[in-house]
């Protein structure tokens, strides 16, 4: 590493923008090396959509090896700008928001790390909801008590439990952090294992249980809008047989009317093999052979689509609409390039306020090894887990007749199992899970955020819990969904931050700041009273890029790969307003 001088200038402490928790932390007192480094992104990565990823990505038509073939190369991807961001943190010992200033303004940087902060905090407020849940669940468990379908005092109860865990975390300061990181991904490892350990025990070996990936890759039922056909993708048991006997199947007439077909039995079995050979396919129904008027403009477009239903004795499948097969000429690769570009977008957070973390590090050699070890590693295998879990639960659970009703997270999964002990230690390691993501990837960030906006009045802790306030604000148990896709849309767009904060560190300042000038206001990272146009500029025009696809059919494919459109159109503005500057 090399070495730098990181002692400020005694009048620096009167500065305004200074305080202990932002200032540079000398060499010897950082404590974490790379395997510290690498606990904190396996606690991180550890989480309900790590382990849906890919199971979802196999769910659009996606083979489980290209599935994590995308997962695996976007990881390694955004480790790499993870890395470069993450190294003035270690250059020079201080948090996102500072070096920040040098790019953005002193001021300026209050824009980006808000931005950050208020996506930390609406994730806090979900994991925190979502651990709240798990506790409730072995409540209920240990005491027999029926949960509820609505909100309930017990809920609310586990949800403050749950937040208070966290806080005492944050109280307790960024080695109590690492101490739980630590302790945390042996464990989340060890039940990674045991789950897939589970799946081939009774889904009778690895070859057996990911040959049931091919009948996740196709939706259950498809609509051929150019033959007027209905295809049925009925999921098998290990002998080949269905796992439903008949199915019933609603569709809509001119009129406005609908037709119920009425149930109807699955062949199954010789016949079926018979029929095949024939040419024929007892999986299709010819929508011409009903004699009413089919309503097929209105199917077609998706305003009135068909359903369908299927059952096995007393058990009954939900109804689900549809798939309106398309013909289409776009190749599978620009398929692998969205999955790729959504995959790179996941730690987008991340990669903007590494430094935070990276601070602590001993040297370059431990954030860079940490990190490669830790992100793109966790992210795959627990990837495999859920591919390979999910895949043997489609046959291993009676109850799962189609697709649609596969246990795809980790909670429908525990849903399925009715021991009360296999229930508890599900829900503890999901509260283990939950709380290691939650401490380092939304909690960190907006505690130096909050704290660079008030440096003399708010330290990181009083940041963090203010991130836990506005956490609870938000009111996840009313509006998760919406608060989950709104924050998975802003963080598309935080590519412009990225690019900005990369172009201005290596490429405009050769990896050389300023010390004791990014604690001053009236220094040369002051620009104009502390705002940087060439920074808000290139960060608004980055936006708009990735954001213009969605209004302009025709760049559809900016706002597709949004992260990466934000990141280099600001990268290339901010270094050519710079160099004119």
């Amino acid at each position: 590493m090399e070495n730098q001088n990181l002692k400020l200038d005694e009048s620096i402490k009167s500065s305004p923008l200074y305080s202990e928790d932002l200032a540079p932390i000398p060499l010897s007192k950082r404590t974490w090396n790379k395997w510290n480094l690498a606990a904190l992104w396996v606690g991180m990565a550890v989480c309900i959509p790590t382990y849906i990823l890919a199971s979802y990505m196999i769910k659009t038509g996606l083979s489980w090896q290209a599935a994590l073939i995308i997962i695996g190369l976007a990881n390694a991807v955004i480790t790499i700008p993870m890395v470069l961001n993450g190294h003035a943190g270690v250059k020079y010992g201080i948090p996102f928001p500072v070096v920040g200033r040098a790019a953005f303004g002193y001021r300026g940087i209050h824009i980006p790390s808000f931005l950050r902060a208020i996506v930390a905090c609406g994730w806090f407020g979900v994991q925190t909801w979502i651990g709240g849940l798990a506790l409730y669940s072995i409540w209920n468990a240990a005491t027999g008590a029926t949960p509820s379908v609505g909100l309930d005092v017990g809920k609310f109860v586990g949800f403050g439990i749950f937040w208070l865990i966290n806080i005492y975390f944050i109280w307790k300061g960024t080695e109590s952090i690492k101490w739980l990181e630590d302790w945390s991904a042996p464990i989340l490892i060890l039940i990674g294992f045991m789950l897939i350990g589970w799946a081939w025990r009774e889904g009778y070996g690895f070859k057996n249980v990911l040959a049931q990936s091919k009948q996740l890759e196709k939706p259950t039922v498809e609509f051929n809008p150019v033959a007027k056909s209905v295809t049925f993708n009925y999921l098998r048991s290990f002998n080949n047989f269905p796992k439903a006997l008949s199915v019933n199947m609603w569709v809509p007439l001119v009129g406005g009317t609908v037709k119920e077909m009425g149930w109807g039995d699955i062949s199954w079995g010789i016949l079926e093999a018979q029929m095949e050979e024939n040419g024929q396919s007892p999986h299709q129904f010819n929508l011409q052979l009903i004699k009413e008027p089919v309503d097929y403009a209105n199917i077609e477009n998706g305003t009135r689509p068909i359903k369908v239903q299927v059952r096995k004795d007393e058990l009954m499948s939900t109804i689900v609409t549809a798939h309106v097969t398309k013909p289409t000429t776009q190749a599978n690769l620009w398929s692998y390039i969205l999955w790729f570009t959504a995959m790179v977008g996941f730690w987008a957070t991340m990669s903007i306020s590494i430094s935070d973390i990276t601070r602590f590090a001993k040297s370059q050699d431990d954030q860079i090894k940490g990190q490669f070890i830790g992100l793109p590693v966790t992210m795959i295998f627990y990837s495999f887990v859920g591919i390979f879990v999910t895949c043997a639960a489609i046959v291993v659970f009676k109850d799962v007749l189609i697709a649609e009703d596969a246990p795809w997270d980790p909670v429908s999964l525990v849903s399925k199992f009715k021991s009360p002990a296999v229930i508890i230690f599900a829900q503890i390691a999901m509260i283990i899970a939950t709380l290691s993501t939650n401490i380092a990837a939304n909690v960190i960030a907006p505690a130096y955020a909050f704290s660079n906006m008030f440096p003399r009045f708010v330290s990181f802790k009083m940041g963090g819990v203010i991130a836990g306030i506005v956490g609870i604000a938000i009111c996840p148990w009313w509006l998760m969904d919406e608060i989950s896709n709104l924050l998975l849309f802003v963080s598309g767009l935080l590519g412009p931050i990225l690019g900005i904060l990369l172009c201005d560190y290596f490429i405009i300042r050769h990896k050389k700041l300023n010390i004791n000038a990014l604690f001053e206001t009236d220094g040369e990272y002051s620009f104009r009273s502390g705002f940087n146009p060439c920074a808000l500029i290139a960060m608004v025009l980055g936006v708009l890029a990735a954001l213009i696809g969605k209004w302009v059919p025709a760049l559809d494919f900016l706002f597709s790969l949004s992260w990466f459109t934000g990141f280099v159109v600001a990268f290339g503005v901010y270094y050519f307003l710079m160099k004119k500057a």
